[in-house]
């Protein structure tokens, strides 16, 4: 997965997108678009899609503390981006825009879920604990699959930019 200077810069310059759009959806409660990003870049870039997840998750900590919060997202984003690796290159085009919506929906209704292990060993909660933990952040996960599931309509529409661009970056 070598990289090559117009690839370094596009990746950063997502990375930074999506962390972009999470500062400024901070005002809504697990309403954002890094789910559309993150199967959007994967759908175009497949496995190179982990560098701009990976910036984002390091400007993330950078800007907002490298703390056990952060530990999860070492892994969370890449469930996500597994998930969509794990789809069709080519779903037709009319079940495209709900697969991947549904797909972003699921990874929103298990985030609390996802999250929850290593929340249970830096705070050393049982089992019985963690469960507890789950449960109480259901309306939170709830809330989260949701808002993926309608925010996921834009990931065709920026599916479909990311290729113009890499068609038009290609001619010159």
């Amino acid at each position: 997965m070598k990289l090559n200077i117009r690839e370094i810069a596009i990746f950063a310059m997502l990375g930074s997108v999506m962390y972009a759009s999470k500062v400024i959806m901070e005002f809504a409660p697990n309403i954002h678009l890094l789910g559309v990003f993150t199967i959007s870049f994967t759908v175009v870039y497949r496995k190179k899609a982990l560098y701009p997840i990976y910036t984002y998750v390091l400007l993330n900590g950078i800007f907002s503390g490298f703390s056990a919060w952060w530990i999860p997202y070492l892994y969370i984003w890449t469930v996500l981006w597994g998930m969509a690796m794990l789809l069709p290159r080519k779903l037709p085009a009319r079940m495209a825009p709900l697969v991947y919506m549904s797909v972003c929906a699921i990874h929103g209704f298990a985030f609390g879920t996802l999250y929850a292990p290593v929340q249970a060993l830096l705070t050393g909660l049982s089992l019985q604990g963690m469960a507890a933990w789950i449960i109480a952040g259901l309306p939170w996960d709830f809330m989260h699959g949701i808002s993926n599931f309608f925010c996921g309509i834009l990931i065709v529409p920026v599916i479909s930019a990311l290729r113009l661009a890499e068609k038009n970056s290609q001619k010159n």
